[in-house]
C-alpha cells in the first residue's frame, strides 16, 4: 500500500519522474521545479497516477511561484488528493483573484463549509494535508519544520476505502489574462541540493606525473620443499653402586722374556742385591 508519504521529489533533476506519469497540459520539470502553465482556457496539472494512499499518511510541498490574476476572474493554483470519483477531492486551493488560501474537502467539485486564509507568501509558503485514522489536517508553515494547523475535519468515508486509488494533482488554471506559471516543489522533503551540468575549458598549469603504488594482499597455500628431521638431546642423571672384582693368576712358565732380555750370573763385588734375591 504506497502511502502518499512515501512520494518523495525535490524536482532537481530537470526530468518528470515516474511517479507523475499523469501530468498533462504542458506541466515540465524546470529550474529544480514543477512548473505548471497557465494558459488562457486550459487546465495543466503535475499528476500521479492513481495509485497511492492518503489515509493514515501525509504529505507536503513549497508552493513557490503564484501566478497573478492578470485580466482573469478564476485563476488558481491548487494542491490536492483526487478520489476515484470524479470532482472528489481534498487539499488546498490559492486564488490568485482574491488573495485566499482555500481549505477544502470537495465533493462533486465544492466544499460549501471550506475555510479561507488571507494568503501570507511568509505563513503559507508550506503547505501540508494528513490523516490519522480518525480526522484529516491542513497545516500551513514558513519553513516547512514548524507547522500550524488551519482546519481539521472527520475523515471523509472515501479516503479509508480508496487505498491505492488516490492520485496527487498540483494543477494550474485561468480563464482569462497573460500566460504565466505555478511552481511546486520539495515533496515531503526539505532537501534541496541540486546536481548542475556545466561546460568548462580547463587549462593546466603545469603537467603532473604520479606513480602508482599497487598493494596485493591475496591467499596462498604453502607446500614444503623438503621434509626437516629434528634430533633430540637427552640428557640423563643416574646414580649407581659399582662394584670391582679382579682375577690374579701366576705365569707357570716364570718370566715373560718376550719383552726383555737379562743374564744371570754369580754377584760381584760393588752390587747390590735386593729382595726377592738373597
Amino acid at each position: 500500500m504506497p502511502l502518499l508519504t512515501s512520494l518523495v521529489d525535490n524536482f532537481n533533476d530537470n526530468v518528470i519522474g515516474p511517479n507523475w506519469g499523469d501530468s498533462y497540459g504542458g506541466a515540465t520539470e524546470t529550474g529544480g521545479r514543477a512548473r505548471v502553465p497557465l494558459v488562457a482556457g486550459q487546465y495543466a496539472g503535475y499528476q500521479t497516477g492513481r495509485a497511492w494512499t492518503l489515509a493514515g499518511a501525509s504529505v507536503y510541498l513549497k508552493l513557490v511561484t503564484r501566478p497573478a490574476a492578470s485580466t482573469g476572474t478564476d485563476v488558481s493554483a491548487n494542491f490536492l488528493v483526487t478520489s476515484p470519483v470524479e470532482g472528489t477531492s481534498i487539499g488546498f486551493k490559492y486564488n490568485a483573484v482574491t488573495g485566499k488560501l482555500r481549505l477544502q474537502s470537495n465533493v462533486d467539485y465544492y466544499d460549501p463549509n471550506a475555510i479561507e486564509l488571507t494568503y501570507s507568501a511568509t505563513d503559507h509558503l508550506w503547505l501540508r494535508l494528513r490523516e490519522d485514522g480518525t480526522n484529516v489536517y491542513w497545516d500551513t508553515s514558513p519553513n516547512g519544520s514548524t507547522w500550524t494547523n488551519r482546519r481539521t475535519l472527520a475523515t471523509p468515508a472515501w479516503v479509508t476505502a480508496a487505498v491505492d486509488q488516490c492520485a496527487l494533482d498540483l494543477y494550474a488554471y485561468r480563464d482569462a489574462g497573460v500566460t504565466d506559471y505555478a511552481e511546486y516543489d520539495n515533496v515531503n522533503t526539505l532537501a534541496d541540493g541540486a546536481v548542475h551540468n556545466g561546460a568548462a575549458a580547463l587549462t593546466a598549469d603545469s603537467s603532473l606525473t604520479s606513480t602508482g603504488a599497487v598493494a596485493v594482499i591475496s591467499a596462498a597455500a604453502l607446500t614444503a620443499d623438503s621434509t626437516l628431521d629434528a634430533n633430540g638431546h637427552l640428557a640423563a642423571h643416574a646414580s649407581a653402586d659399582l662394584a670391582g672384582g679382579s682375577e690374579l693368576g701366576a705365569e707357570p712358565a716364570g718370566s715373560d722374556t718376550g719383552d726383555i732380555d737379562f743374564a744371570v750370573s754369580r754377584p760381584t763385588s760393588g752390587w747390590v742385591v735386593s729382595a726377592p734375591w738373597r
